[in-house]
């Protein structure tokens, strides 16, 4: 007969032989840390680790991608969220055990992730440091440099971090931009230097940028006065118009009106060397309007002369020109060269305009040292008009040949109407007409008849001039 307490011992292996599970929650929850799901792991929940693993790779995916803050946060919020939960889940399995090696495992396998993402983000904290300090210097040069050491990893460590010293590269590029365009603009480019100029205000507008852009306006104006002088008064004209803005940017106008005298005076200069005189009297004028006390105001003014005289000697130059039919234009609209030497007492050499021909050889039979050779060395304009008879010097009988018949012949001076301008004023000093004598009556008269009737000489007739003839009548002329 059976024992009735007596009960078979269980077979190994079934299901009450088994432990319940035993968990450590500082292990878990040492694991969850590591934003690895390795806690989850260590209690085998494998769904929940593998959510542990993702959604941590899709916060800093999109902080690396975005660079905003609230993934950041959001990180450490899950992170958090990761570590209580994991140690509240082991505490609620069952036993709580406590062991050392899960402990060590969890601790090391976090370690392992955290320290790099510590040292990580410290060194990005270092170089954003440097970034900041080369910003503060206004050196871009060192902006670059130092953001060239960012790389994956201090973007996953501080992405917001290595994306402000992003931006501060990009700035540094945009302000290289500008001072490409400035560079353009001091050839005179307005329309450059206008982009160059919206470009900084623009930078300047956002905060922490003012020394770069600092750097990058002395850097323009100091080479303000090295380029060409023409280019330079273009970018001074519309500096000076620029309105203000109530910022840096305002001293680029006390620098253009310290710069303006030496581009005005330097661009006349270069526009006489190109025969622009008008336009360099026009620099030189503007220099003196503005700055009449400044050093350079007396080279205004002599330049101001001489563009005036070369205006004039090429007008002047002009109206001498020969003319289609008779004098050129200067005989009768004559103007002024105030480079020429005044009228004044002794020989005055002249140049000579005449009506025809015949009036061109009595020019061409006058004294070397009466004659100039052009406007720059005359003192006079003499013009001749059409010559005429003058007054009657002797009336001689002559017998026509082959007629038999006598014929009385008067012999006449030659009469020219002259005009006499002095060319410094353009002023006439002279209207008159000279005589100019000569021989008369000679022993054999040449004429010319037609056909078979020899009317006889005509009774009129001019005397024979000679060289001192012709310079005895012009010499109240040239000579005072």
């Amino acid at each position: 007969m059976s024992d009735p307490s007596y009960a078979a011992p269980a077979p190994p292996g079934s299901a009450s032989d088994r432990e319940p599970p035993v968990h450590d929650p500082l292990a878990v929850a040492l694991g969850n840390a590591s934003l690895l799901g390795v806690g989850y792991l260590m209690m085998r929940r494998r769904g929940l680790a593998l959510v542990a693993v993702v959604v941590p790779i899709t916060l800093v995916t999109r902080a690396v991608s975005t660079a905003e803050e609230a993934y950041e946060i959001g990180l450490v919020v899950w992170w958090a969220a990761a570590v209580g939960h994991g140690w509240f889940l082991a505490r609620r399995s069952g036993d709580r055990a406590t062991r050392r090696g899960p402990r060590l495992a969890a601790l090391g396998v976090t370690l392992a992730v955290l320290v790099p993402l510590g040292l990580l983000r410290h060194d990005a904290s270092t170089i954003a440091h440097r970034v900041t300090e080369a910003r503060e210097r206004g050196d871009c040069e060192g902006v670059s440099s130092a953001q060239d050491e960012v790389w994956l990893g201090h973007r996953i460590a501080d992405a917001p971090l290595s994306a402000r010293g992003d931006e501060a590269v990009r700035t540094c590029d945009r302000l290289r931009s500008a001072h490409g365009e400035l560079t353009t603009a001091l050839d005179g480019d307005t329309r450059a230097l206008a982009d160059g100029f919206g470009t900084l205000a623009s930078v300047l507008s956002r905060p922490g940028n003012d020394k770069t852009v600092e750097a990058t306006l002395n850097g323009f104006l100091g080479r303000l006065r090295t380029r060409n002088p023409c280019g330079t008064v273009a970018v001074v004209d519309w500096l000076r118009s620029r309105g203000p803005s109530h910022d840096l940017l305002d001293r680029s106008a006390a620098e253009a009106d310290r710069a303006a005298p030496a581009a005005l005076a330097g661009c006349g200069d270069a526009l006489m060397e190109d025969s622009s005189w008008e336009n360099a009297r026009s620099q030189y004028r503007r220099l003196l309007a503005r700055y009449p006390d400044d050093d350079l105001a007396d080279k205004a003014r002599s330049g101001v002369r001489k563009a005036t005289r070369n205006i004039e000697l090429a007008e002047v130059r002009t109206l001498l020109a020969p003319g289609t039919d008779g004098p050129p234009e200067y005989c009768t609209h004559p103007a002024k060269y105030s480079g020429a030497k005044p009228y004044r007492k002794g020989t005055n050499r002249a140049l000579f305009y005449t009506h025809d021909a015949y009036a061109e050889d009595y020019a061409d039979r006058l004294p070397g040292s009466w004659r100039a050779d052009g406007p720059t060395d005359a003192v006079l304009i003499v013009c001749m008009g059409e010559d005429a008879y003058g007054s009657a010097v002797e009336t001689c009988p002559y017998e026509g040949t082959g007629s038999g018949s006598t014929s009385s012949v008067t012999f006449y001076r030659i009469e020219l109407p002259v005009k006499v301008y002095e060319l410094r004023t353009g002023k006439l000093l002279m209207n008159r007409k000279i005589q100019i004598g000569g021989t008369s009556c000679p022993g054999i008269l040449t004429y010319y008849s037609y056909g078979d009737h020899d009317p006889g000489p005509p009774s009129s007739q001019y005397v024979d001039e000679g060289k001192s003839d012709v310079k005895d009548a012009f010499r109240p002329l040239v000579v005072r």
